[in-house]
């Protein structure tokens, strides 16, 4: 059954309506091929994450059948989750694709970084990200951010400057009417393109139903050993935990996004198909962060909303 969603005559048995994930993607693919008409050195933020990898395939089909021409970057914590690292070396063979990789180990290990007391690496990534920029000279790049996850991201233009320490100055975004795009940007500056922006979790995920794009099993359903910590099921790791007061057991989890470990919590979840995540999805109350992202100074309804559905 057709829409009316972005057709001009408003008419929805015309046989050009778009659907809503049609429109998404076409917006998306749009945007990619502004950049690389408009930059010179851009670059895709890829972690092997959910976002990331419908961000690689919507780059894939802008430019199909030549290759994409832009490289990867991903800034490397240390902790990251062995199957999403896996599957990130995979896609970068399987397509051809030059990967740039930032450690945060490395600037530990020269004693750039200092590790937190808290184990997590997930603020440290900055200094990294903001070299690497500089080093290579990317003047585009693309992050898989969109505005529905958190407030901090639902400031964020679809193209969204940054000064030549990688800051942001809401004074000096540019307005984007009739999805026109500003890339102009002084030597040392950046843009940050992010091309879902417009998406929502549930369009992700029946964006990759239809696709039949592939992703880490972490995604899935699956037995874990996990410790709770601050409202959340939390991987037990040399990263820090868990503590002497925390019991690890094994449950039937998946996460919902992926991330540092010490940060990144998992959800009870007996999805192991796409529509069984979908349908999940759909009937929830918490944002993919406020679900996943561990806060010792969660709210009590907060935390009351995890333990109803389950998440605790």
């Amino acid at each position: 059954m057709t829409t009316s969603v972005n057709h001009p005559s408003g008419d929805v048995d015309s046989p050009y309506a778009l659907s809503h994930l049609d429109a998404l993607e076409s917006e998306a693919v749009h945007i990619f091929r502004e950049v690389a008409g408009e930059f010179e050195r851009p670059v895709i933020l890829f972690s092997g994450g959910k976002d990331s990898i419908v961000m690689l395939h919507l780059a894939l089909k802008a430019f199909a059948p030549a290759p994409v021409p832009f490289t990867l970057l991903h800034v490397d914590t240390g902790h990251n989750f062995p199957e999403v690292i896996e599957y990130r070396d995979r896609t970068v063979e399987r397509h051809g694709l030059r990967l740039h990789v930032a450690s945060v180990q490395e600037y530990i290990d020269a004693g750039t970084l200092r590790e937190r007391p808290d184990g997590t690496r997930n603020p440290l990534q900055t200094v990294p990200l903001t070299e690497a920029i500089q080093q290579h000279r990317f003047d585009a790049v693309f992050g898989g951010g969109r505005r529905d996850e958190e407030k901090a991201r639902a400031k964020e233009r679809v193209f969204s400057l940054r000064d030549e320490f990688s800051q942001w100055d809401p004074r000096r975004q540019r307005p984007e009417l009739w999805q026109l795009y500003n890339g102009r940007h002084a030597p040392g500056e950046h843009v940050r393109v992010f091309p879902l922006s417009n998406w929502t979790e549930l369009d992700v995920w029946q964006y990759i139903q239809r696709e039949k794009i592939e992703l880490p099993e972490i995604y899935f359903a699956h037995e874990r050993e996990v410790f709770a910590r601050s409202g959340m099921w939390l991987t037990a790791g040399d990263w820090g935990g868990p503590k002497e007061s925390e019991s690890v057991e094994t449950r039937l989890i998946r996460y919902r996004t992926v991330g540092d470990m010490s940060c990144t919590g998992a959800v009870d979840s007996d999805a192991t198909t796409l529509d069984a995540v979908i349908a999940e999805i759909a009937a929830s109350r918490l944002t993919e962060r406020g679900a996943t992202r561990a806060d010792d100074k969660m709210s009590e309804a907060a935390m009351e909303d995890r333990k109803r559905e389950g998440y605790f």
